[in-house]
């Protein structure tokens, strides 16, 4: 929680497959990384939110929408940005709960398939315009 603020929690439920799921927004802080000078950086908003899953929470799926900041230096307009390791590469899962999958055998594909649809949703209605 040293970067993140949490903006919204809430508990939901799809009603095509029946399961309620956890759905918990968190927005990075205003703080420019470590190493730079916040004087000479201007937040420029943030970049496309990641829609993550994580360990379930008392039997629900748990759903993490991550919005990551995005800084311009002001001179020379480049762009910074955090680089969040908890997230595993070419994953929609936490690192954490990534590594528990692979050394629990059948369980992953079980897990996966269990909440992909969900997923899949969560990020089409992200992406539609209201």
């Amino acid at each position: 929680m040293e970067y993140f603020h949490i903006t919204d929690c809430r508990v939901l439920c799809d009603i095509e497959i029946k399961k309620e799921f956890w759905e918990i927004e968190f927005e990075e802080k205003n703080e420019v990384p470590e190493g730079y000078v916040s004087s000479d950086y201007e937040s420029k908003g943030f970049v496309e939110s990641n829609l993550i899953q994580d360990f379930p929470l008392r039997g629900k799926g748990v759903f993490l929408r991550i919005k990551k900041r995005r800084w311009r230096h002001k001179a020379t307009k480049k762009i910074i940005k955090r680089d969040f390791s908890f997230i595993a590469d070419g994953s929609k899962f936490t690192q954490e709960l990534s590594d528990f999958l692979k050394g629990a055998s059948g369980y992953k594909a079980r897990y996966h398939e269990q909440y992909s649809q969900l997923l899949q949703r969560k990020e089409q209605d992200s992406t539609t315009p209201l």
